[in-house]
């Protein structure tokens, strides 16, 4: 069984890896030293928008925040998903794909009511969003327009549009994400 990534953790090895202070960080992130070093510890989970932020100012894409030493073969069975967990942001996400060498990224994430990206849109470097709803309902907002989705629905938009989304139901939405090229 593979474990969760420990964002914080994570954060804190590039980090240091790359001998930057929080301050350093924290100053390209536009977050503070105090907030950085919550999101360190796991005592705080930052939006989906302001990992992307850490992960520029550690010289990284969001997908090599995330990346693993790359798999061989294409098989990637139930227990050995790689899965990144934000508990602040009450989601767990789950990576179908192996890594980031092809054209085409999946990730099925499990959004708890009151979960979602964050309030704060968020751009990636894909050239195309597929999400599609396998369970729930997703309120989704695509630069200013919003739409609730539900169990089977499917919108396709360019990743690069300011977007976020929200699980205002009482139970948990499960969304497929489908990603051209690779980058989350």
């Amino acid at each position: 069984m593979v474990a969760e990534l420990q964002l914080g953790i994570r954060i804190r090895a590039l980090r240091q890896a790359r001998h930057l202070t929080l301050r350093d960080v924290a100053e390209r992130a536009g977050v503070t030293e105090s907030f950085l070093s919550q999101v360190e510890r796991d005592v705080t989970s930052p939006s989906i928008a302001t990992v992307h932020r850490i992960a520029r100012a550690l010289d990284l894409s969001i997908a090599q925040l995330f990346a693993e030493e790359p798999e061989t073969g294409r098989v990637v069975r139930r227990e050995a998903r790689r899965k990144v967990a934000y508990p602040g942001l009450k989601a767990v996400d789950e990576f179908l794909t192996t890594n980031m060498a092809g054209r085409l990224q999946v990730i099925v994430s499990t959004i708890e009511p009151g979960g979602g990206t964050g309030a704060e849109p968020y751009t990636h470097d894909s050239d195309e969003e597929v999400v599609v709803v396998l369970a729930g309902v997703l309120d989704l907002w695509v630069g200013d327009e919003h739409y609730v989705l539900r169990e089977g629905d499917a919108i396709t938009f360019p990743s690069r549009l300011p977007h976020w989304n929200a699980n205002h139901g009482e139970r948990p939405v499960t969304v497929l994400f489908c990603l051209t090229p690779p980058s989350f």
